[in-house]
Formats: structure tokens, sequence, C-alpha cells
């Protein structure tokens, strides 16, 4: 199993979001507003996509899942994003540092667009200028 990071989540996995309450609340243990710098928020079909973008940032949470349920949530995360073992999926988690809104920084697992989606967005930029999908 890879280290029980704290997750960045920028979407609808955020706090409020529909994916939220379906697969991490009564799960953390903690948030903590984020941003995730270098990195562009594009639009999707209802959903948001982050690829590597220099100068670009993206807002945030870092969520800390509760040990014990670490793994079986690290696994419902990876089927919801079409996150799979050979990188092809929809989405890829990735090990990303991310500071935190007091100055520090941590690593946090990030959904990023995966290499069809992310060639697709490159051709075709839709992006959410603030970086915050809640404010898009």
């Amino acid at each position: 199993m890879p280290p029980q990071l704290p997750f960045f989540v920028y979407g609808t996995l955020r706090p409020g979001g529909r994916n939220h309450a379906r697969h991490l609340a009564g799960r953390c243990t903690g948030t903590l507003a984020a941003t995730l710098e270098d990195t562009a928020l594009h639009r999707g079909p209802g959903y948001p996509y982050a690829l590597p973008d220099t100068g670009r940032e993206v807002r945030g949470e870092v969520l800390t899942v509760h040990p014990a349920l670490y793994g079986q949530v690290l696994a419902d995360l990876d089927r919801l994003e079409d996150c799979t073992a050979d990188g092809t999926g929809e989405y890829v988690r990735e090990r990303l540092p991310v500071r935190l809104d007091d100055g520090s920084a941590t690593d946090a697992w990030v959904y990023l667009a995966g290499p069809r989606v992310a060639a697709r967005l490159r051709a075709v930029p839709d992006l959410v200028a603030s970086g915050d999908w809640h404010r898009r």
C-alpha cells in the first residue's frame, strides 16, 4: 500500500461537493485550506481536471483520512477517479507538494488528468480562471 498521505481535493471531493458526501464524509480527521501551485484547473463534463501548468494554481483542501479507514478510502477514490495501476485511466494519482494557508507545506495525493484527458484539455483548454471550482 502507498504511504498514508492526506488527499488534496479541488472539485466534487471538496467538503460540500457531491462526491465528498459519498466517499469522504465521516472518514476524515482533518481539513485544511490549501493551494496546489504550478497547476491549472480545467472544466470537464460536470467536474474539474487539474493539469501541471507553470504559474497557475488550484485552490482546494487537504483532507486527512482516519488511519483505520485509509485503505478503503484510497481504493474508493481510485475507483471513482478511474485511476488505474498502468496510468492510463481518466485520472492519475501523484504525490505532490501543496501549500497550506498557514504558509507551511505538505505532500499529498492529488488526482490529475490522465494522459488521454490531458491531451484533449491541452488541445482545447477550458480553464477555471480563479483556480477554484467553488468559485467557477
